[in-house]
């Protein structure tokens, strides 16, 4: 049976194929092409998906016409030359538009911001601003808030935000709004749009409640609230229940009152950005210090809580710059003079370790004492010499961060400068001091010195009767002439 199939299946494709050349040899003028796919698509069988061809669809504007076009429409509206030709290779899709569109959404946009400046700013950041669409809603401004005059780069965060997470123009009303109804100035309220411009997702009701919780749990009066919201809006992302109340408490069970916490609060809001426990943990490092007393109370000086805030601050920088949050906590246990520094002249050295010495930050872990020494008269002056000495073959071993700023100063000298006469030039007044350092300074012998007693009547009187016994004992001692007879 199946050679019979067999046979029948052979047998149908040459007939197939008589009655086909048939049909073209009578009709070769009436040539249908669709009768050709008809036993094309019989002889061999279904076409897969790949093999199906689609008719293209060619755009009435070719993307070379709305390259000229969408150019010419960028440059009168200011947009740098320098930067065009990389603006519009890296979207495309700008190409495709409608160039009378994009010419609509150009004039929202200088209505919005009324500068050259702006229109760029915004359209180099975030190119989705040109879409028609969107700026159509934004043609109208924000309604109810005509009062305040946000600046550039207030409605420049505003419309990035608003393109990301999909809002619209009631959103951004309803959240300034909300900051207006809280009694804060007009120039505040730009600041935070400014600032974290991510509050116009906020929802009103969650603005205000955490707005009342800064003035009923920590007393901050009106006033006071548009500085702190003004100076860190970043308050404005935190949770009341999961985040300020247990910041609170924290406070509370380290001892510190409302009073103390607000007072600092006013002094750096900054300080409501502090994570659960970090506090805490900072404290513990600074109070188990092992170093001088004097360096202790200087570092406390200001109250624990300050202290505890600056070393807080200590060690982001140095995170901040590559180092672990441990390591960072290590570096300041050894070193705790760090906290009496400026944090921009411990980002100085760090930038001087790693941009002009070469070493890397780790190094700050087994060499803590760089960060405590003076920058002017220790590291620069040593790291010269040492360049020096180095560029002239005077070194045999490489110095390391550790041989440059453990040594003593008397130990430095000796070491690398006293046996270069040359190097006494280099090293500057420091070197001086070192070599003709002797004893005590010099007139230090008249802070000892007695004042001055001025003699009055009597003492002079006192005086001369005491001299007056002298010379009359001296006479009775003498012996008495002798008589010659």
């Amino acid at each position: 049976m199946w050679r019979g199939r067999q046979c029948s299946a052979s047998s149908s494709r040459p007939m197939a194929i008589r009655v086909f050349r048939s049909l073209v040899s009578s009709r070769p003028n009436s040539f249908d092409l669709n009768l050709l796919r008809h036993f094309s698509a019989k002889a061999r069988g279904p076409k897969v998906k790949s093999q199906i061809q689609y008719p293209l669809d060619f755009p009435q504007n070719p993307p070379q016409r709305n390259l000229t076009s969408v150019s010419n429409l960028l440059k009168r509206y200011g947009f740098p030359l320098s930067e065009l030709h990389d603006f519009l290779a890296k979207n495309r899709s700008l190409l495709n538009s409608d160039p009378s569109k994009i010419e609509k959404s150009l004039k929202i946009l200088f209505s919005l911001g009324r500068s050259q400046e702006f229109l760029t700013s915004v359209i180099g950041s975030c190119p989705r601003v040109l879409e028609y669409e969107f700026m159509k809603k934004w043609e109208t401004g924000v309604s109810g808030i005509e009062g305040i005059k946000l600046s550039s780069l207030a409605i420049k965060n505003v419309l990035e935000v608003c393109l990301k997470f999909e809002l619209q123009p009631n959103d951004v009303s309803a959240c300034l709004k909300c900051l207006l109804a809280s009694k804060l100035s007009d120039s505040t309220v730009v600041k935070v749009i400014e600032q974290f411009p991510t509050v116009v997702v906020t929802s009103p009701d969650r603005i205000e409640r955490k707005i009342e919780f800064l003035m009923t749990g920590l007393g901050i009066a009106n006033t006071e609230l548009s500085h702190i919201l003004g100076s860190y809006p970043g308050v404005l992302a935190f949770g009341v229940d999961n985040r300020l109340k247990h910041l609170l408490n924290e406070f509370s069970s380290l001892g510190f009152s409302l009073d103390i916490v607000r007072r600092e609060v006013l002094r750096d809001p900054q300080i409501l950005g502090l994570e659960v426990g970090e506090l805490s943990h900072c404290l513990n490092v600074l109070r188990s210090l092992k170093c001088r007393a004097s360096i202790k109370d200087e570092i406390f000086q200001d109250g624990a809580f300050r202290a505890g805030y600056q070393a807080k601050l200590r060690v982001d920088c140095l995170h901040k710059h590559g180092l672990i949050r441990r390591d960072a906590y290590r570096v300041l246990w050894k070193e705790p003079r760090i906290v009496l520094y400026d944090i921009e002249e411990i980002e100085r050295k760090i930038q001087f370790l790693v941009q002009t010495m070469k070493f890397d930050v780790e190094s700050l872990v087994d060499v803590p004492e760089y960060l405590g020494v003076n920058f002017e008269k220790q590291i620069v002056p040593r790291f010269q010499v040492i360049e020096y000495l180095k560029s002239k073959g005077g070194l045999g071993d490489e110095v390391g961060l550790k041989a440059l700023i453990r040594p003593s100063r008397l130990k430095f000298y000796n070491l690398y400068v006293k046996p270069y006469p040359e190097c006494e030039s280099i090293y500057g007044k420091v070197a001086g001091d070192v070599r003709d350092k002797r004893g005590h300074p010099t007139g230090l012998w008249k802070v000892f010195r007695p004042p001055q007693h001025q003699p009055s009547n009597e003492d002079v009187m006192n005086i001369k009767s005491f001299m007056d016994s002298l010379s009359f004992k001296k006479d009775d001692s003498v012996d008495p002439p002798k008589v010659h007879t």
